[in-house]
């Protein structure tokens, strides 16, 4: 087998590892329930191995596992699709802008800088898409259409919340940044003993 096929074939195989786990992290019972959120909006580990896998495979191999997770959780989701595509396009970003900055800086140092940035552009995404699309959806489907309903959904933990704009601004945009931070410091504490696995794997392949 061709050297560049090899390293295709060992891409493949850390993309489908991370993804299956992905979709795992998916699962209601892996969700964590946020304190001082609407009862909506929980956290989960499943854009870790997607993250990684941009570390260890690249950038565009890290988006595919975003997808992947997204498609197979579809089937198991209440959105019709719509949370998943949410979902995805929010964890690409973060992904994508963590690990392209990784691949100039290989190093922890790269994890962290790249994690941080990646944090903040997945906020900066996660705004208009929540404004423009999920909420929409949302509020069709579990509030019959009423915008005011969701925003009392937020009002109801600050009393003068009083628009869906605002309520975004104030709770999902520090909520994404704090998720990606979070999933950065794990990335950072685990880059020393997960990147060296990887890299053995793919030597195998070289």
């Amino acid at each position: 087998m061709k050297r560049e096929n090899k390293k295709v074939l060992y891409k493949l195989i850390v993309t489908a590892v991370m993804a299956a786990i992905a979709a795992i992290l998916m699962l209601p019972v892996f969700e964590i329930v946020v304190p001082f959120m609407p009862p909506y909006i929980k956290f989960d580990f499943s854009d870790f191995p997607a993250l990684f896998t941009g570390f260890a495979a690249g950038p565009l191999w890290g988006v595919l596992v975003c997808l992947i997770k997204n498609l197979i959780h579809i089937p198991l989701g209440t959105t019709g699709g719509i949370g998943e595509i949410a979902n995805f396009v929010i964890g690409a970003v973060y992904v994508l802008t963590a690990s392209l900055i990784h691949r100039k800086m290989k190093t922890r140092a790269g994890v962290i800088i790249g994690g941080i940035a990646g944090s903040f552009a997945m906020a900066a995404a996660a705004y208009p898409v929540n404004l423009f699309i999920v909420y929409p959806a949302y509020t069709r489907i579990y509030f019959g259409g009423s915008v005011e309903k969701v925003v009392e959904t937020y009002s109801k933990i600050l009393p003068w919340i009083e628009n869906l704009p605002q309520a975004l601004l104030i709770f999902n945009t520090p909520f994404n940044i704090a998720k990606g931070l979070i999933l950065t410091l794990i990335a950072a504490l685990a880059y020393t003993a997960l990147l060296p696995l990887l890299r053995k794997l793919e030597n195998k392949f070289s």
